[in-house]
């Protein structure tokens, strides 16, 4: 009974609780990703002390192949908490060598999905801070999950070949990293579309969608044609998502959803031209000064922005 008792002190408290830990990890990171998976699929706003959160929300990287990115979040939270919790249901002194097995095979998919969520959480870290340029503790919250999961799937227990641990985290970090640049490949260089020339091919950040919100709120409106190069220059500084925010009225009598007869009545003379506070601005205007028209006082940090 002694050497019992000294050998169970001898184990290391990481190695003892390290599913425990791991399991409320992934329940946090759960209960995170579900709200913000509801909160963007209901189309709402999340509850957030800075405008990152929604900016993150409504970026093109938060989906991927239409589905909410949170959602994939959500189901490899629920993995990892079942992988934890699994082994811990069997009697160990009922059945020694099943929970011995469940054990080993549940820490190699612990090792597996920890390694790839915390790469995949780095990548999103990169893409909040270079890309998106926001700042959402959502986000931080859940790349701290990711990455506390995937110390403790390295750390809680004791590894009898490590260099087996170091190969498969490898493999498993390289697949992670191709397959993330490969699904947001489209995002971050957008193609042409052939089958509509006048397609936006640029993408919108937080600025540029937080001035087209402000420019239809104070009742801005531009007016322009669909086969105009300088309208087209304009909806590019704005990015496919800031400028389908946009009150945008065709002026050309072929193009789609055209209104010759509101642009007649505005005295449009040329394209694009801007209606901001009731008076009209001709020709192609940089963000900057959109902004400064309107009275825009959010971030001006366009990442589209240029001369027309």
């Amino acid at each position: 009974m002694a050497n019992l008792t000294s050998r169970s002190r001898s184990v290391p408290w990481i190695y003892r609780k390290s599913r425990f830990l791991i399991a409320a990890i992934a329940t946090l990171g759960g209960v995170l990703t579900a709200y913000l998976t509801g909160v963007k699929l209901s189309g709402g706003s999340a509850l957030c002390p800075t405008s990152g959160c929604d900016q993150v929300l409504s970026s093109p990287y938060a989906e991927v192949f239409g589905i909410p990115l949170t959602l994939f979040g959500f189901l490899a939270y629920v993995a990892m908490t079942v992988f934890a919790v699994a082994p811990l249901r069997i009697d160990i002194k009922e059945n020694r060598q099943l929970r011995s097995q469940l054990e080993n095979w549940t820490w190699l998919f612990l090792l597996i999905g920890g390694t790839s969520m915390a790469i995949f959480s780095g990548y999103l870290m990169y893409l909040l801070a270079y890309k998106i340029q926001a700042l959402c503790l959502y986000c931080l919250v859940s790349a701290i999950c990711s990455f506390s999961l995937f110390l403790l799937a390295i750390f809680g227990r004791d590894w009898e070949d490590i260099g087996q641990v170091i190969f498969i985290g490898l493999i498993v970090a390289m697949i992670t990293l191709v397959g993330t640049l490969g699904v947001y490949a489209s995002v971050n260089s957008p193609k042409v579309d052939t089958q509509n020339p006048f397609a936006i091919t640029t993408t919108s950040g937080p600025a540029e969608m937080a001035l087209a919100e402000h420019l239809t709120n104070t009742g801005a409106k531009k007016y322009g044609g669909y086969r105009c190069p300088h309208c087209q220059a304009q909806k590019e500084m704005f990015g496919k998502e800031a400028f389908a925010l946009v009150d945008y009225i065709e002026c050309d009598p072929s193009g789609p959803n055209a209104q010759p007869d509101v642009c007649r009545a505005a005295g449009i003379k040329g394209y694009p031209t801007w209606d901001i506070k009731g008076k009209l601005y001709p020709g192609t205007r940089p963000l900057e000064e959109l902004a400064e028209l309107s009275g825009y006082q959010g971030p001006k940090n366009f990442q589209n922005s240029g001369e027309g």
